[in-house]
């Protein structure tokens, strides 16, 4: 059966849900996600982008990733607090920022990439499976 995975921004004017089996969970260590973020990784949970339902406005802001696609971070223009992303070489994939799930008990992480980006500080899941860059 599928997830059901709702959530929005800290103001309360972007929201989001999803039922969808999810394709990957994982943290992110790239220099890119922990700029975003402003911690040491992003926690992403990729989904269908066709389950994807977001009411109210998200900005995004597009910048080239180090595999030369297109990112683009979604986020509330109210508040600031991250959202969702997409890739231009994936269309049919969403990615949805695990800290603005409404229950982030239904994040659970399987593996760690990036790893080649990830600080030193950052004491990572040793049980996580990790990847020097995107295993796919």
């Amino acid at each position: 059966m599928a997830t059901k995975f709702t959530g929005g921004c800290l103001c309360g004017k972007v929201r989001y849900e999803a039922t969808a089996d999810p394709i990957f969970m994982g943290n992110c260590h790239c220099r890119d996600c922990q700029k975003a973020t402003g911690s040491a990784y992003e926690a992403a949970v990729g989904i269908p982008a066709a389950t994807l339902k977001v009411t109210g406005n998200v900005k995004y802001h597009d910048m080239k990733a180090d595999s030369g696609n297109t990112v683009s971070r979604g986020f509330c223009p109210d508040c600031g607090a991250r959202l969702i992303g997409k890739s231009n070489s994936m269309p049919d994939l969403a990615i949805i920022t695990a800290g603005s799930l409404d229950d982030p008990k239904q994040y659970q992480p399987a593996m760690d990439v990036y790893v080649s980006s990830a600080q030193p500080w950052d004491h990572m899941n040793p049980a996580l499976p990790k990847f020097p860059k995107m295993p796919m």
